[in-house]
């Protein structure tokens, strides 16, 4: 029931709906109190309301944002809370007084004081955000850019500055209670002082010296630093800031580029989420700014998503534009129409060049280019399951998508189904259920089933645990959790050094990485994921959510892995390891074949996963295995060869694409000096 509650208020705990509900019912009992009279519970209430609240804006839950829209937002609650509080004093019988007058005049004075600090914050702000937004971009020598205001007189303001009237509300009910005035009008006068001071403090930082230069210094600044630093190849993303995985998944291959490489985003959502990387960054939400900027030395632009955006660098001239997307798979959205704007499109091997054949939605065979999987590298080839260990599989299903189509998810018809038999195999199974982090965002019913199976994994790892066939190395694993602590404080350490920067403006200024650090935190990354598997044991099931353990770090310790039709699966064919794909839809194993090349070589399920016994018989008997040499082929299919290494194969398509646009490019000066001399020898 609290679960359910807590799914459809989208909070993200029990706390924050006690909080919630604590706060919405603390307001009658507000009124109640006010009108029996009772200043005990007025105080009580009042507290319950204040403590709530504050919570809630310290955890960010949605609910406040959903209380704006319903017309009960902070402005609304204080004034609400105050009013009340003055109706307790004519209940008091305290109307003729000195603190109902105080009282009264200090909520007039303290709401006139409002609107000074709100635009005093919303102008700091204005002029603090820049045109750009830039990492690893050497903006510091070039302009000025004045350090962030105090992060204590910006963050959360609106909160801050309305619960100074905590003073007076505090005062008042003293003296309510006591029948002295003097408490009263100590913190009527507290509250108007600090209110006072705290627009006060907020005023010089409006002045000029406090403030960045204007947006056509700061573009200039940046064409200046592209003219030094003459970028090559352009990596180009748009998207929300759900969508930032789909530009993290190419920053390491941007990082080994031979030419020199920059990242081009357009939303300050996807900025602030982006992974750590080497690679100089330009945020440009403007598209004008955008189609001003001096690119003429990038000869190729990397497209990883079919956007609206898109349009403002497709449209120059001078370099060659494409597709490269962010995954590999059967899905739609692999053979988009769109893609026919670009130039040539990358794809990562022979498997997604038919697709385009046979979708046959205008991309000419001629520009497909076929260039591997780079960010494939990190994925371990099977070798067997190593002697003294029980096979692990992987359970990693896709997310319900956004048209209700059975097909596109295991989890609502299968899930259960196979989870249950897998922690039920015999011999034994480490089963690890990692599901997609998008999961239950649009269907309950996935949601629902979501839960289901990760109650039924922690089940089977409690009762696995009391288990005496399977014993731990308990020194091993306490040696282990130890070093991630530490792992984790050193890492902890190494990104926060330097303290959170204050706002965009002073992000950008002093945003360039540190490439030691950077360095130091890839291997703490790799360390902390052998201390995870160690202190996990071989055998505990789990239920792994969060960015880490990563999807590939999970292919890495399995040993085969059951998923829907999604990128995961040609990611895992990388393995060479067994995999099984669910028939969601039961259209049948020829026809889901048929229609999906990466479940060529796989175990088909149906949603009962009565076929299950067959993809756990090929771990336990590799020799055995019946579709082992399918795999092999599959994976040069899908994939492409093993050598060269997709990197070189990436390498040398961004140098064969930057040639041809160099060649355009020259073409298109001869024609046009042939043609002035032309005009020049008519004229």
């Amino acid at each position: 029931m609290i679960t359910r509650a807590i799914r459809v208020a989208r909070v993200g705990s029990a706390a924050e709906l006690a909080a919630a509900a604590l706060m919405i019912l603390g307001f009658p009992a507000l009124m109640l109190a006010a009108l029996v009279p009772s200043v005990p519970a007025f105080t009580a209430a009042a507290a319950v309301t204040y403590l709530a609240d504050h919570y809630l804006h310290r955890k960010g839950s949605y609910l406040i944002n959903r209380l704006s829209k319903v017309r009960a937002g902070l402005s609304i609650r204080f004034l609400i809370r105050q009013l009340l509080l003055v109706l307790l004093l004519a209940r008091l019988d305290l109307a003729d007084g000195l603190v109902f007058y105080g009282a009264v005049a200090c909520f007039i004075a303290f709401y006139g004081l409002q609107a000074p600090h709100g635009a005093l914050v919303t102008l700091i702000r204005n002029r603090r955000r820049m045109p750009v937004a830039t990492r690893n971009v050497d903006l510091k020598s070039r302009i000025r850019i004045p350090d962030a205001p105090p992060r204590r007189l910006l963050n959360r303001s609106a909160e801050k500055m309305l619960h100074l009237d905590l003073a007076a509300v505090i005062g008042v009910l003293v003296s309510a209670a006591t029948e002295e005035t003097l408490a009263a009008f100590v913190g009527i006068g507290a509250t108007i002082a600090l209110g006072t001071l705290y627009v006060l403090a907020l005023m010089p930082y409006v002045r000029g010296s406090k403030i960045p230069p204007n947006a056509d210094t700061v573009l200039a600044a940046v064409d200046d630093w592209l003219a030094a630093y003459r970028p090559e190849t352009v990596l180009y993303f748009s998207g929300s800031k759900d969508s930032v995985y789909q530009v993290n998944m190419w920053l390491e291959t941007m990082e080994q580029l031979d030419s020199r490489p920059l990242i081009i985003l357009r939303e300050r959502a996807i900025l602030a989420n982006l992974a750590p990387t080497t690679v100089p960054v330009i945020c440009v939400p403007g598209g004008v700014h955008l189609m001003n900027m001096d690119l003429t030395t990038v000869r190729v632009a990397l497209y990883a998503a079919n956007v609206g955006k898109n349009i403002h660098l497709l449209r120059v001239p001078t370099m060659k534009h494409v597709f490269i997307g962010h995954g590999d798979s059967d899905k739609l959205a692999s053979v988009n129409p769109f893609s026919k704007v670009y130039d040539e499109v990358w794809t990562a091997g022979r498997a997604g060049r038919d697709r385009y054949a046979i979708a046959d939605v205008g991309v000419r065979d001629d520009d497909i280019a076929e260039v591997g999987r780079p960010q494939l590298a990190p994925i371990e080839t099977w070798r067997g399951v190593p002697e003294g260990r029980i096979p692990t599989v992987l359970y990693a299903p896709t997310w319900e998508g956004w048209d209700g189509d059975p097909g596109n998810t295991s989890i609502v018809l299968a899930g259960e189904n196979i989870v249950k038999k897998l922690v039920k195999a015999d011999p034994p199974v480490r089963v690890l259920y990692k599901p997609h982090p998008f999961t239950g965002t649009v269907s309950k019913e996935a949601g629902a089933a979501h839960a289901r199976i990760t109650a039924l994994v922690e089940k089977a790892a409690a009762e696995r645990a009391g288990d005496a066939r399977f014993t731990a190395d308990v020194a091993a694993r306490a040696q282990a959790k130890a070093e991630l602590v530490r792992i984790e404080a050193r890492i902890a350490e190494l990104s926060g050094r330097g303290g959170e920067k204050g706002d965009e403006a002073e992000a950008t200024r002093d945003g360039v990485v540190d490439v030691a650090r950077h360095e130091e935190i890839a291997r703490l990354r790799a360390e902390w994921n052998d201390a995870y598997w160690t202190s996990v044991g071989t055998f505990e099931h789990r239920v792994i959510t969060g960015a880490e353990p990563r999807l590939y770090d999970c292919f890495n310790v399995s040993d085969a892995m059951v998923s829907d039709i999604s990128s995961v699966v040609s990611d895992f064919i990388a393995s060479g390891k067994p995999y099984a794909v669910t028939d969601s839809a039961e259209l049948g194993v020829e026809e889901f074949k048929r229609q999906n090349t990466a479940v060529r070589a796989a175990t088909i399920l149906s949603n009962s996963a009565a076929e299950l016994g067959g993809l756990l018989d090929a771990v336990r008997d590799p020799a055995g295995d019946p579709l082992a040499e399918d795999r092999k082929e599959l994976k040069q299919y899908l994939l492409g060869p093993d050598e060269p290494t997709s990197i070189e194969q990436f390498n040398t398509a961004v140098a064969n694409l930057s040639l041809k646009a160099e060649a355009r490019n020259v073409g298109q000066e001869s024609r046009a000096a042939a043609g002035a001399a032309e005009a020049t020898t008519k004229a």
